[in-house]
């Protein structure tokens, strides 16, 4: 992700975030201390702001004022820097001490179990798997087990999506759609691909996708934010068939290559 990226781009946020808060009598000498940098390099830094138009002062001192270009400046950086830490605290959830599974078989306390993934669903079991964790309470079959101490990997391959983009409602919609090519698709699932493997979701984007799904009667598991819904469940293991119409395709492939997901597209226009 892009933000700061040019020398003393944070120093900038800074010290525009800081005059923003309007304080009357706000002098070179605070915003050094609050920024832990001299005096010298504040008062540099003030007057490139002032050229660039992103702060106004009188004589070059204080007070010093916000520009509303300084203004949208500062939105845009603040909501880059928001947008990188929950990337960063999404990617931190992951290193969790503690991990929910469903248990296959009654567990103890204590007991030392394997761990696998399955149709997107984390397991614990007896019997031995290339990843293991311990159980932290006794559990029934069944039901959620915390387990911690988690070493070795879960086998697991990425699962695939298949996209098959319809006609838009101009174009004649739902009426001028390959129905036939759709059910075998779904059908055959990833067949065509030389993948022996069956579709374990159907998602939909658009009104004529769930007119085509419900034509073909096919279930509708995903139907609402599909883009990170299908990747979630594509990293989980699971082959996903998505129903897309137009150009809402593009948007869904946009993410899928931003996260490496594989996927095919299949043209349904008659």
């Amino acid at each position: 992700m892009k933000i700061f990226k040019k020398r003393g781009a944070m120093t900038h946020f800074q010290i525009l975030s800081e005059i923003s808060k309007q304080e009357p009598h706000l002098r070179q000498k605070d915003l050094a201390f609050r920024l832990g940098i001299t005096v010298q390099a504040v008062s540099e830094n003030i007057k490139t702001l002032i050229d660039e138009e992103y702060i106004s002062s009188s004589d070059g001192r204080s007070p010093y004022k916000i520009t509303q270009k300084g203004i949208v400046k500062v939105k845009k950086e603040a909501l880059n820097l928001k947008n990188y830490a929950d990337d960063v605290l999404e990617t931190m959830n992951y290193y969790k001490s503690i991990w929910p599974a469903i248990a296959t078989e009654n567990l103890k306390k204590n007991d030392s179990v394997g761990i696998y993934m399955d149709n997107g669903v984390l397991y614990a079991t007896k019997k031995q798997q290339n990843a293991n964790a311990i159980v932290l309470n006794d559990t029934n079959i069944n039901e959620d087990v915390a387990l911690t101490s988690l070493t070795g990997v879960i086998d697991l391959e990425s699962g695939q999506i298949v996209i098959i983009t319809l006609p838009t409602i101009k174009e004649g919609g739902s009426k001028v759609a390959d129905l036939d090519l759709i059910k075998t698709v779904y059908e055959d699932g990833l067949e065509k691909w030389g993948i022996n493997s069956k579709f374990d979701k159907v998602g939909i984007m658009g009104t004529i996708s769930r007119a085509v799904a419900t034509k073909l009667n096919l279930p509708i598991d995903l139907e609402f934010a599909i883009t990170p819904s299908s990747v979630s469940a594509a990293k989980k293991g699971l082959n996903i068939l998505i129903l897309s119409v137009g150009n809402m395709t593009k948007s869904i492939t946009k993410g899928l290559d931003n996260e490496n997901i594989k996927y095919n597209i299949v043209d349904a226009h008659k």
